[in-house]
């Protein structure tokens, strides 16, 4: 993309998957509206049926915010799918309503773009750029477990695949077709990114995680499906490519 292209950039569409997080979604909708990233800023709250009032919350937004919703929770990946569809700004980013990853960070993560003609960018909790709770030793090798054979079945060297903090160019995101609905949206996005051969970038940033007494959701029944997932596009999608 030329110089041109990129002065041309005036928006970010922020993807806010939100599913039982009434006690944080306001938060973190206020730090995103606070956070000065020189760019407008379209906000997109996907409700994926909540139960504890969130959705009422939601509902009771002022309308600058796009406002969707699922009739039945469907999962992350479902929701992000949802929201791609509606999303208009020059780049798009995932950011979880739960408080753990700050827009702070994103100021960082656009530089590659800007400057290093990135086509999307990665928010590694791994690479350290600031404070980043002590949390679930079993957690970070599992993650750095999925990486690994991530980067294998992809020939990249990411040290992070699990992050939510995935910036796209929005032509970019929304050409792939997402299939996975819960969490194996991470490690499908990631492998079909690198299928692409995008200009892929990591950038370190802060982590604020979460126990599950705090409201953690993701659990080892979702790295058992990023397993298959990691199967199904790095490894037989690319077999019968080969084959056919």
């Amino acid at each position: 993309m030329d110089d041109n292209s990129l002065s041309a950039m005036k928006t970010i569409t922020f993807i806010v998957p939100v599913y039982n997080e009434r006690d944080t979604l306001l938060g973190i909708l206020k730090k995103i509206e606070e956070t000065d990233l020189g760019l407008d800023k379209e906000i997109i709250i996907v409700d994926d049926c909540s139960t504890d009032g969130t959705r009422e919350l939601i509902e009771g937004l002022e309308d600058r915010f796009v406002k969707l919703y699922h009739a039945k929770n469907q999962g992350k990946g479902a929701a992000i799918r949802t929201a791609i569809k509606d999303a208009t700004g020059d780049l798009v980013i995932v950011q979880d309503a739960d408080l753990e990853y700050d827009p702070e960070d994103i100021k960082a993560m656009l530089v590659p773009v800007f400057k290093s003609g990135a086509d999307v960018v990665f928010g590694s909790r791994f690479l350290h750029a600031g404070p980043s709770r002590a949390l679930f030793f079993w957690h970070m090798m599992g993650n750095k477990f999925l990486t690994l054979l991530t980067n294998m079945v992809s020939n990249v060297n990411l040290t992070d695949m699990e992050t939510c903090y995935k910036l796209f160019k929005r032509d970019i995101i929304k050409d792939i077709v997402i299939e996975e609905n819960r969490f194996g949206f991470e490690p499908e996005i990631t492998i079909k990114l690198c299928q692409r051969r995008v200009v892929l970038y990591e950038v370190g940033i802060s982590y604020h995680g979460r126990t599950y007494d705090e409201g953690k959701k993701i659990g080892w029944r979702d790295g058992v499906h990023a397993l298959r997932c990691i199967f199904k596009y790095g490894v037989m999608r690319r077999f019968i490519s080969l084959v056919w």
